[in-house]
């Protein structure tokens, strides 16, 4: 990788890159130049057009982070100039997204649209983690298998020998077919399929998605390939679409991706691309949730299999084993039974509940608890070494031999079968058994709702940006972080500290302003409920009075917010006949069905309104009268049994901080930004928002928070 250090050279790729901003502005029709996004375009090709790409024993690193406004257009922004900059560089980029519907965007709008306007052509390319392709090996053991045994399907996912009763009664007009039955036809149609060439092995290009279980026995994983070396690689869909990537001059990806691909060489190395994390306010959620861990406590049928399949992987191999693997095996499940009974009699005395989430203060586990723990890791510990060694020996046997590559497959992916639960309990004992500074949160949960006790032992890092700064900053050499939403309370304090970006010299900020008239568009009407919101059930009274009576004024499209079910069910319950007709409830179907049959009650002018959770305050574009109301019937504070965020606060409060004010306010601001803006989509918009949750005006941290939303002409109103 050539490095450009000359000053002259720099400004020449600045220049390049504001240039394709410009003439993508000019050459694509019907395109309305935005002055915030011709500032937001101006800010990533000067703050990133001199870092040092590849191995430099002094690099030059930039991070532009950009909050750009609804409307403002920023994926033309960042996508025009950063390619460009790759193009001029010979590099790559890596656009790293949050939702699928961002992905979707990108590789059908506007990527396209960016090929046809810049005169360099450019490949692009959606990478996908290998989960979402078949392995082909796999499916060819399966198909055709007529049911008989598979030894390379010795997990607790193998197809089960033997199908569950009938059900009792029966459901009409519904014809029960056998699950086993119900596999192997699958198997057979996906293999006849991949074979004739209708099916390019891509779990999203079938037309019917197979059920997650059926899909988990044949999907490619990592633990299971022996990439070049399998048989089957010169074929292998996941492979292809990995050589697919590898002419692509820029790749769109998602955070999970990004994070889990870290030193895997399944995308580019992040000192030696461009990158852009758009939706770039749930990196540290995606972060926190990477390097976590938990193990089963209770599901332990695979600890009587493992002996018995390293053994017969060992013996077909004619190679001895160095340890007892069968004494290991049942001294890590006596270990481990010990600690779940001793977890269970723990939980027994802290709840009257088999249906308990359990955390430990300040990451303290007893020192009880800890004993089966120290003998966990250790017998973990040594058939993962012995599990480890077997595969390496299995991968140099067919590099030497090739003609053993079948059977040196199938057998690296019976080993395979197992790796993932050993690796989860190497990894939680061992977080179990760790006590840094910060603490690691550490919980218990044990949970019934699959008809039996299921126990699971769980621990997690709680700061966010320590992880972020040593697994991706430190690597990083030119990205652009952007989102809706970086600011909460009118600053960007709170997401650099949580994306571990506070204090680098090489980050910059910028807010861009979206181009709509929010005061002139819409207004924000803040109901004077009389119940403390904190008295939940009569505030949840309340709240449904006002709502029910302020739905039948709704003309056209209407979004409601709840932030529990419970609070969604009350005003359920409480709909009158003709709003039964007109309401849509998140989970009756699934969201794009809901979503279109909100669209084509609304442009038959019908009123139609939405009863959403959490997740629908975000990613919904809902433009003109499919919402020219959305109804916020609460902040949206977290929950408060979260044991990561309880974890967190508590040792702020330790360490004399306040983890109310520095946590809970700005992530709570964070996410009315996103309620509050799915109102206002273009414009021509004219919306309104009305929040029941008066404490948004009448408490000093909801006026923090008011400072961090659009300007929306505010006004109170009275409960009636």
């Amino acid at each position: 990788m050539t490095v450009l250090t000359a000053e002259l050279t720099s400004a020449e790729v600045s220049q390049t890159a504001l240039a394709a901003f410009d003439q993508v502005v000019s050459g694509t029709p019907g395109f309305r130049a935005r002055p915030g996004q011709r500032d937001m375009a101006l800010r990533i090709a000067t703050h990133l057009h001199g870092v040092t790409l590849g191995e430099h024993d002094a690099p030059l690193s930039a991070v532009a982070v950009i909050q750009a406004g609804t409307g403002v257009g920023k994926s033309a922004a960042y996508l025009s100039t950063m390619v460009a900059m790759a193009l001029e560089r010979k590099t790559r980029v890596v656009v790293s997204t949050a939702t699928v519907a961002l992905q979707e965007q990108l590789m059908t709008k506007d990527l396209p649209a960016l090929a046809a306007v810049l005169d360099t052509p450019f490949v692009f390319a959606l990478a996908k983690g290998r989960g979402r392709y078949v392995c082909k090996l796999k499916l060819e053991r399966l198909a055709g298998s007529d049911g008989e045994p598979l030894d390379m399907f010795e997990g607790d996912d193998a197809p089960e020998p033997t199908a569950p009763a009938k059900p009792v009664p029966p459901v009409k007009g519904v014809t029960w077919i056998d699950p086993m039955e119900r596999r192997m036809q699958l198997y057979d149609t996906l293999a006849s399929g991949l074979a004739a060439g209708r099916w390019d092995g891509d779990r999203d290009s079938l037309a019917e998605q197979p059920e997650a279980s059926d899909w988990a026995t044949v999907a490619a994983e990592r633990h299971t390939c022996t990439a070049r070396h399998c048989p089957r690689f010169g074929s292998c869909s996941y492979y292809q679409a990995r050589m697919q990537l590898a002419q692509a001059q820029v790749i769109v990806a998602n955070h999970d991706l990004v994070l889990a691909s870290l030193g895997m060489k399944a995308l580019p190395d992040l000192d030696n691309c461009l990158l852009v994390f758009d939706e770039g306010h749930h990196l540290p959620a995606v972060a926190l949730d990477q390097f976590s861990s938990a193990m089963d406590l209770s599901g332990l049928r695979w600890l009587d299999k493992l002996p018995k399949i390293l053994l017969d992987v060992a013996d077909k191999m004619g190679v001895q084993l160095t340890q007892d693997v069968a004494t290991l095996a049942q001294q890590l499940k006596t270990a481990l039974l010990q600690a779940s009974s001793l977890a269970m009699d723990f939980l027994r005395g802290v709840a009257s509940s088999y249906d308990v989430v359990h955390r430990f203060k300040e990451g303290v586990v007893p020192e009880a608890m800890l004993e089966p723990f120290r003998l966990i890791h250790g017998h973990a510990q040594a058939l993962s070494d012995a599990l480890e060694a077997l595969g390496k020996e299995l991968k140099l046997r067919t590099k030497e031999d090739p003609s053993q590559a079948t059977q040196s497959a199938v057998q690296y992916a019976r080993l395979g079968q197992i790796a993932p639960k050993l690796n989860a309990v190497v990894a939680t004992s061992a977080m179990w058994l760790a006590s840094p500074e910060p603490p690691l949160a550490k919980w218990l949960k044990s949970d019934t709702s699959s008809g039996l006790v299921q126990l699971s032992a769980h621990a997690c890092p709680i700061v966010p940006g320590d992880l972020l700064r040593q697994h991706v900053w430190r690597q990083v050499r030119g990205a652009v972080v952007t989102s809706a939403s970086l600011t909460t309370c009118g600053n960007f304090d709170y997401f650099l500290a949580e994306a571990g970006l506070a204090g680098l010299p090489q980050v910059s900020t910028l807010a861009v302003d979206s181009p709509f008239d929010y005061r002139q568009q819409g207004e924000l009407i803040v109901t004077d409920t009389r119940a403390d919101a904190r008295d939940v059930a009569a505030y949840t009274a309340e709240v449904v009075t006002a709502l029910v009576a302020d739905l039948h004024t709704v003309p056209h499209g209407a979004l409601v917010l709840f932030t529990s079910r419970a609070q969604m069910q009350s005003a359920v319950q409480a709909l009158d006949a003709v709003l039964q007709e007109r309401v849509l409830v998140q989970g009756q179907m699934a969201r794009g069905k809901l979503l279109g049959i909100h669209q084509a009650r609304v442009e038959a002018g019908d009123a139609s309104v939405i009863f959403g959770l959490q997740s629908f305050g975000e990613g919904l574009d809902l433009p003109g009268a499919l919402c020219e109301t959305v109804f916020i019937t609460k902040l949206p504070f977290s929950p408060p049994s979260d044991p990561v965020e309880e974890a967190r606060a508590e040792w702020l409060k330790r360490s004399g901080r306040d983890p109310f004010t520095e946590l809970v306010v700005p992530a709570t601001g964070i996410k009315l930004l996103q309620w509050t803006g799915r109102a206002i989509r273009s414009e021509t918009d004219q919306a309104r928002v009305i929040c029941y949750d008066k404490r948004l005006l009448n408490m000093a941290y909801g006026r923090r928070m008011l400072q961090g939303l659009p300007p929306y002409a505010v006004s109170r109103r009275p409960f009636s």
